[in-house]
């Protein structure tokens, strides 16, 4: 995702706060642009989110447990099972990192993030739980929307502040000629 098109402007207000024909706040999944005034039911939907990804977490526990279970009747032996645990480990715990990353920065190198969506598919409840975690504080992505928002919105300010008018419609200067 790049900044430069998801916060070019169009002729249409989107805030109270955003200037006609000035920069779009990006939305945010679950939240829309309700992150950037905290209203419409901002403060639900966090609970809402929060909530449901633990939720999920919690059944895909299960899940996982119950996947567990089938290879302790199968008596696939220790070692395997030991593997399969230690896998959904550091799985889990390479999902919650990148997840938990990705609210704050963009990907330096979306090329890796494609490579780790396998580790993150398997470690799913790592990204359930970050997703949970921030979610608490804020919504998820929040901070580094606002961030390039409030960058995009000074941009859009400094260039409408210095500009002077149409130069077409401006007169000239008959001592010039």
């Amino acid at each position: 995702m790049t900044t430069s098109s998801n916060t070019t402007s169009s002729n249409t207000t989107t805030s109270g706060s955003t200037p006609a024909g000035g920069p779009r706040p990006e939305p945010i999944r679950f939240f829309g642009t309700t992150w950037v005034g905290h209203d419409g039911g901002y403060g639900l939907r966090r609970a809402g989110v929060a909530a449901g990804s633990l939720a999920a977490a919690v059944a895909g526990a299960f899940v996982l447990r119950f996947a567990y279970q089938g290879l302790a009747i199968a008596d696939v032996g220790g070692f395997v099972n030991a593997l399969v645990v230690v896998m959904f480990a550091v799985c889990t715990a390479i999902a919650f990192r990148t997840t938990w990353e990705g609210f704050t920065r963009r990907p330096a190198n979306p090329g890796r993030e494609d490579a780790l969506r396998s580790l993150k598919a398997i470690g799913f409840i790592g990204s359930l739980l970050a997703y949970f975690v921030r979610s608490l504080i804020e919504a998820p992505g929040e901070k580094l929307l606002r961030a390039e928002y409030e960058t995009a919105l000074a941009r859009y300010e400094k260039r409408r502040s210095t500009r002077t008018g149409n130069p077409a419609g401006r007169k000239k200067n008959p001592k010039r000629r």
